[in-house]
């Protein structure tokens, strides 16, 4: 199956884009076809482009993200993680969690 696109979908650029898929993708397409989940040929090019778009968006959130975290180590705003601040950590949570329980149990008699 040598897929030939109408591509107008892509927005303000038109153009035919002719897709050759491998025998296990044409069987893939053909059964999302045969199920119903898909209509057409083209309908199968159109979700794998959204999810990579998708993908991609998310990618480029995540090395936001990274590059806010580094600037934020950069700028001291960081902390050191240790096995010792990870068990004072553990056990801060569990001594206000124990806390705030002792209060419920207070508030509730």
């Amino acid at each position: 199956m040598d897929t030939t696109l109408d591509t107008r979908f892509l927005g303000s650029y038109s153009c035919l884009v002719e897709v050759n898929l491998t025998p296990d993708q044409r069987a893939f397409v053909r059964q999302a076809i045969e199920s119903g989940r898909l209509l057409r040929e083209e309908d199968a090019i159109k979700e794998a482009l959204s999810l990579w778009e998708e993908r991609e968006r998310t990618r480029a959130e995540i090395l936001a993200a990274v590059d806010e975290a580094e600037a934020s180590l950069g700028r001291g705003e960081g902390r050191s993680i240790t096995q010792e601040s990870m068990r004072e950590l553990a056990e801060d949570v569990k001594r206000r969690g124990r806390a705030r329980l002792a209060a419920e149990q207070q508030n509730s008699r």
